[in-house]
This record gives C-alpha cells, structure tokens and sequence, in this order.
C-alpha cells in the first residue's frame, strides 16, 4: 500500500488541495459495474483518494457499495477522499437531480468536484455505433452552458457540491464563457497523453488557475470500439515510450503517467490489474529533461475521442466539434 499521506497534491485556486492522481472509472465497453467496483475497493485500500466517476457510466451505484464498504470498516473516512462526477448530457436541465442521484449512488453526502461532462445537451444512446446522431443535437451555446453552470454554482451555494468542473472544452468556448461565471471553474478534463499533449489549451487553463485533468493518460488502447479507427497511434507501442520504460525497468504506462504529472496535468488512468502501479508512478524516480523532451516529440495531433456521435445535422465533420478549421 501506498501511503496516502505521501502523495503529492496540486492547489486549486482557492488553496484546497487534490490528488496529484486519480482514479478513473470508465470500463468502456469492456469492463463490468462488478469490476470496476472491485478495482475501487482496491484502490481505496492501496491509497488512492480521488476516484473519477460519471453518470453516464451506469456503475456509480456499484462505486457506492465500494465506498459505503470502506467508510463502514474505517478503511478511510468521506472527508479523506476527493470524489468526482459528472452531469450527463441529458440532464442539462436538470442538474440538481442529477447531482442528487449521484450522491445517492455513490453514498457520499456531497460531490468534491461535478463536471459537466461534455459542453453541450447533445444525447446519444449506450453503446451506439460511431455513425449514430441524434436528430436533436445542436451546436455550441454560450446561453445553454451558462444556464447549466449556474445550476451547479447553487448546488455550490447548498453544499452538495464543493468544486465546479469543465470538460472537452477549447479555447474558444472558454473564452466564451469564463466571463459569465459567479464561481470560476476550478479544473478541466480534456485527452491527454504523449501523442496528443493539447499544449496550447494547457497553457490557456494554468493561466487562468483552471487545473488540466488529463482522461486517457494512457492513450487508453481498450476505449469504446467506435472510437478507434485504423490510423490512430497506441502512444504506449511507440519506439520512444518502449525505450524508456525499458530504461526505467517499468512498463510505458508508467512512463506516461510521469510524463503527465511533470508536465502539470493531474491523471486519472483506470485499470482493474496495474492501478497499485499506477499510483506509485507519482512517488518514484522523476523522467530526466532529455526523455520529457524525447516524449514532447511524440506530438502527432492523435485526438482519440473525436465525438462523432455528438455532432449536429449542419455539422461537417468531428473537427467541427473542437473548433478546428
């Protein structure tokens, strides 16, 4: 077990402090409620903090039962941990009881950090295929994130909710919006990983005290089936990565989650076998300057969640969805 007390933290922006590594929760496609539930338990004995969860899973209630079972044998205590979660897409209008149920589910009294989990309403079923869309879906608006914020900032006021997040934003959007916000946002989930570093959105949200969460840490080689396509790369098979890993005697994952922490990103990296790993990554020897700068040059624009499913009728294509020309 890794002790708790060992891990380093990054400060948000009002001083409160947060794992400098989580745990995620998505199974994908390929993992069950029961496993990632058993993987939480795990984690939660072998010192992880912060969990990342979401609605959208459809595990959360399973989470719960991992949580209320180490509350109950004093494995650790709620306020010793950083729980986070997500208001789906289709509960824009409804936040608050989307929050409650998540609480519910996940038997935690109060949410740490409740993201909105993508900027827009746009729905789509589980499970669906890559070319699905829903006839309803619409662009971008600055009126419609807005209104949803709010409705977390008095969740805020209430104190069900102690932090507010963002996710899959640009730079666009965000200077869209920041401006309009009674409570700043106080992190932002995006893809991060080696092949695709999103250095320019990093640099915008650590300007604006807005922590970078990176999903994906990994590159996530067991994401959804519609989401890989032939010519995407597995960051953790590139030469480079391999090198490394084999220099530091640990496998690239490793490599990855060091990378990404020297880098300032917080990762939330989920596994049901290697997550003790995982969190040691943060306590054990630093990459040198040469291999931070050798794994810099992976860059390759290797977006691995293009989002086709949220698109709208007018949309051209994916690049439409992040603001690209």
């Amino acid at each position: 077990m890794t002790d708790p007390a060992k891990v380093p933290s990054f400060t948000l922006y009002n001083g409160d402090k947060i794992p400098c590594i989580g745990m995620g929760t998505f199974g994908s496609d390929r993992v069950s409620s029961e496993e990632v539930a058993k993987a939480v338990s795990g984690g939660i004995k072998s010192g992880y903090r912060l969990f990342d969860c979401a609605a959208c899973y459809g595990n959360e209630d399973k989470i719960g039962e991992s949580f209320q079972e180490a509350f109950d044998a004093g494995t650790v205590k709620r306020n010793e941990l950083f729980i986070m979660t997500k208001v789906w897409n289709d509960m824009h209008r409804k936040v608050s009881e989307s929050c409650k149920k998540s609480i519910s589910d996940l038997k935690c009294g109060y949410i740490d950090m409740l993201f909105i989990h993508w900027p827009f309403p746009n729905y789509h079923a589980p499970f669906c295929d890559v070319d699905s869309r829903n006839p309803d879906s619409k662009p971008f608006s600055v009126d419609e994130f807005t209104d949803t914020y709010h409705q977390i900032e008095e969740l805020v006021d209430e104190g069900l909710v102690r932090h507010i997040g963002i996710s899959n934003m640009t730079i666009h959007k965000l200077e869209a919006v920041l401006g309009k916000l009674r409570i700043p946002p106080s992190a932002c989930e995006s893809e991060i990983h080696p092949t695709f570093q999103q250095r320019e959105l990093c640099d915008y949200l650590k300007a604006h005290d807005i922590l970078p969460i990176g999903y994906m840490p990994l590159g996530s080689p067991r994401r959804p089936e519609r989401d890989i396509l032939p010519d995407d790369v597995n960051d953790m098979q590139t030469a480079q990565l391999r090198q490394i890993a084999e220099d530091h005697g640990c496998h690239p994952a490793i490599i990855c989650i060091k990378w990404a922490l020297q880098k300032g990103h917080l990762p939330i990296p989920f596994s049901i076998h290697n997550y003790e790993a995982n969190l040691e990554a943060a306590l054990t020897e630093k990459l040198t300057d040469e291999e931070m700068s050798i794994i810099d040059e992976l860059e390759c624009g290797n977006r691995l969640v293009k989002g086709q499913v949220f698109l709208w009728p007018e949309a051209s294509d994916w690049h439409d969805l992040w603001d690209e020309a």
